[in-house]
């Protein structure tokens, strides 16, 4: 018996190792989509940028209500909230379906959906051409200028 199973398996052995390898598959080019330029490795991608997802609105149940940086939420001003960006930095959202984009200062975090990459708020989304869906495929860069939102000093600084 014991005499046959290592037949088996030395037979296995011999015909898996005669066997031809596939080849590696090469990673497929993808578009930019800004001037046909082909981009296929993490590296060439523009250094200010944040990522792709999908994007939500929020604002008229929250509308007033303090946000995670500790100002008013206002639904008609152009703002966001992410998951790791400071607050007060500046990022554009393009909007990959109808090539819209906004400029939105993060002051807020979230979004806390499974897939979602930021939450607008309902000023942003108007401008991304979002409000009728909710929902948008969207990308993200950093500002040109990596703006920091004109708060006061003393609004971030706690008292001692």
């Amino acid at each position: 018996m014991r005499g046959r199973t290592a037949l088996l398996l030395l037979g296995m052995g011999f015909f898996a190792g005669c066997a031809s390898r596939a080849a590696k598959p090469q990673p497929p080019e993808t578009s930019s989509g800004e001037g046909g330029t082909k981009v296929t490795r993490r590296e060439k991608m523009p250094r200010n940028y944040l990522g792709e997802g999908v994007a939500s609105f929020y604002g008229p149940g929250l509308h007033g209500r303090p946000t995670a940086s500790g100002e008013k939420f206002n639904q008609n001003a152009l703002t966001a909230a992410h998951r790791t960006e400071r607050f007060g930095s500046c990022v554009k959202v393009m909007n990959m379906e109808n090539g819209r984009q906004v400029e939105v200062r993060v002051n807020d975090r979230g979004p806390f959906v499974d897939g979602r990459i930021i939450d607008v708020s309902k000023a942003a989304a108007k401008q991304l051409g979002m409000l009728d869906k909710g929902l948008a495929r969207v990308r993200l860069y950093r500002c040109g200028s990596d703006r920091v939102s004109r708060v006061s000093v003393e609004f971030w600084a706690v008292p001692a």
